[in-house]
């Protein structure tokens, strides 16, 4: 192009959604290009894009066109509303909502814990807010702690959201100081609890005169026990029926569910001085109460670890089984799902009673997925805690010492039923077959002073319980092939089919005997059970013993079946 001059531009977004800016120009083409993409292999930038600026005489002015983009050029301006850019919260309303409270807690979880109250007490108690503004520090620090980030998330200058914050806070306290003094917070000293709800059930702002109600009846107690006592008296005084029910019941859970996923209020109400696998189980059999009393009555490794609840455990446990006290189910729930993700070991210094503790709670919690937590959410939060349990040092404590090498297999194959997930099944896998193909199992197995059948037996025991681990057979199978071998080693050594057979014993005695030695009954499969399955074939085929199978058809319905299993059918 004639009376052009042109050059190369890189322009940068540092962050997704920022403005492009511009990082070099040059008039060299492969180092416009080159740069660009250097800057994107460091990971600098979120976005880069090359222009080629040509300038037109006549038109005295630059033509750009792009020619390479790279990154997130375009997407993040959709994906950013434009009113994220205002703060989480605008009115005194906003404080009131589940994620708000939830914020709350976290942010004035000493101050709360130092007054023995819930994160939606200082929302509803006037008393409790000038408390917590005549205290200064701890309200400032909480909102420099909820400044910061969301200042940095929505391109906000910190101070800037302080004062947003502060006043926010402040239009809250004058509201609820307003409403005290006018009296128009509901007083339920003077009013049925009842009566409150069903009055209020159409008011707009029901649900926050009500909770300012429940707040203030539930004041003088002393403990997070007392503050359960008292709100499930009132879920007792509540309406029978309608609207006024379903208000007075949605307005109890809020602090109800806030005091049951708080450690200190959760451990008040069901007891101190557990592990914290008892604990669990505790908490379990509390938001799950219908499902797991039914399952307790027919698996009695659930009944072993789930503890006894106090009666006001109980009381609790009845109210949760309904369909009014979901969010506090839910509560208690994501506590539970909270510590099985977490690092403390269930039952520390008790290896193998951690394992008993998990699969109840396994159990317990798949029965009642759906009405408590997303099946989904159950079988994630199970396969981090069975990571934990095909550590060395958890292995190493579950095996301790003293066990021989045949009872360590038979542990290791108990704690490869009990966790899931593909990783932690093959590594639990490792173990076993460590302790399998070892020299000491073995020796144990081949020169115990035990009869040789009933070692085949033992080994026959390992061998179907190992299949039954739910190992992928890569992995199960190399364990049964070595137990089989040992089998077979075993079988050798005694010429125990050899025996049998010939054993002055019924023909059909023999042939059932051996029938259980090749089916893997009494021997594991592999040579042992092929010697045997070769002379009961040899037997079978022998005249005198169809003729005697022709007249005992009770022996011969069980041979016919040993047969099968044996794989002689054909």
């Amino acid at each position: 192009m004639n009376g052009s001059r042109v050059h190369f531009e890189v322009f940068i977004r540092k962050v997704p959604g920022a403005a492009w800016t511009l990082d070099l120009a040059t008039e060299n083409r492969a180092t416009a290009l080159s740069t660009a993409q250097d800057l994107m292999a460091a990971g600098r930038v979120a976005a880069v894009k090359v222009t080629k600026e040509v300038f037109d005489e006549e038109l005295r002015e630059f033509q750009s066109i792009v020619i390479q983009k790279l990154g997130a050029a375009e997407v993040v301006a959709k994906s950013k509303p434009q009113s994220e850019a205002q703060p989480l919260c605008v009115t005194p309303q906003d404080l009131y909502t589940l994620h708000a409270r939830e914020r709350i807690g976290r942010l004035l979880e000493t101050w709360l814990e130092r007054n023995s109250a819930t994160p939606s007490e200082p929302l509803h108690r006037p008393d409790l807010v000038e408390k917590l503004e005549a205290s200064g520090i701890d309200l400032q620090h909480a909102i420099q702690k909820i400044a910061i980030p969301e200042a940095h998330a929505r391109s906000m200058s910190v101070h800037e959201l302080i004062r947003v914050f502060h006043t926010l806070i402040e239009r809250a306290v004058e509201r609820l100081l307003k409403d005290h003094r006018k009296g128009v917070l509901p007083n339920l000293d003077k009013e049925k609890f009842a009566s409150a709800a069903e009055r209020l059930v159409q008011d707009p702002e029901r649900s926050y005169l009500l909770g300012a109600g429940v707040a203030a009846a539930i004041a003088p107690a002393k403990t997070w026990s007392d503050k359960v006592n008292l709100l499930l008296d009132l879920a007792d005084a509540a309406p029978e029926k309608g609207a006024g029910r379903g208000l007075a019941l949605n307005v109890i859970q809020q602090p109800l569910a806030e005091i049951l996923e708080a450690k200190p209020g959760i451990t008040d109400v069901l007891g101190k001085g557990r592990d914290l696998g008892a604990n669990l189980a505790a908490m379990t059999r509390l938001a799950a109460y219908d499902s797991v009393e039914r399952l307790m009555q027919v698996e009695s490794s659930v009944a072993k670890v789930m503890p006894e609840l106090s009666p006001q455990a109980t009381r609790l446990a009845q109210w949760l089984t309904g369909d009014h006290f979901q969010e506090t189910r839910a509560a208690i729930g994501r506590r539970i799902l909270r510590e099985l993700v977490g690092p403390r070991r269930l039952c520390p210094g008790e290896a193998a009673r951690e394992i008993d503790v998990l699969r109840a709670l396994a159990m317990s919690l798949t029965a009642a997925a759906g009405k408590l937590l997303p099946l989904e959410e159950v079988q994630s939060a199970f396969v981090a805690r069975s990571k934990m349990l095909v550590t060395g040092d958890f292995v190493e404590a579950y095996l301790g010492s003293g066990m021989t090498s045949r009872q360590e297999v038979e542990a290791l194959i108990w704690l490869t039923e009990n966790i899931i997930g593909a990783a932690n099944k093959r590594q639990a896998s490792g173990w076993l077959k460590a302790v399998v193909a070892s020299i000491r199992f073995e020796k144990e197995m081949t020169t115990a002073h035990e009869h040789a059948g009933a070692r085949l037996g033992e080994l026959a025991a390992l061998h179907k319980a190992v299949g039954r681990c739910g190992l992928v057979p890569e992995d199960f199978q190399p364990i049964q092939e070595k137990l089989g071998d040992l089998g077979g080693q075993v079988e050798a050594a005694a010429k125990l089919s050899q025996i049998v057979a010939r054993a002055n014993v019924p023909l059909l005695q023999r042939l059932i005997l051996l029938l259980k030695l090749a089916s893997g009954e009494n021997a594991p499969l592999g040579p042992a059970a092929n010697r045997a399955r070769a002379e009961a074939l040899r037997l079978f085929k022998m005249d005198e013993t169809r003729a005697e199978l022709a007249g005992a058809p009770d022996q011969f319905r069980q041979v016919r079946d040993l047969i099968n299993q044996a794989g002689l059918a054909a």
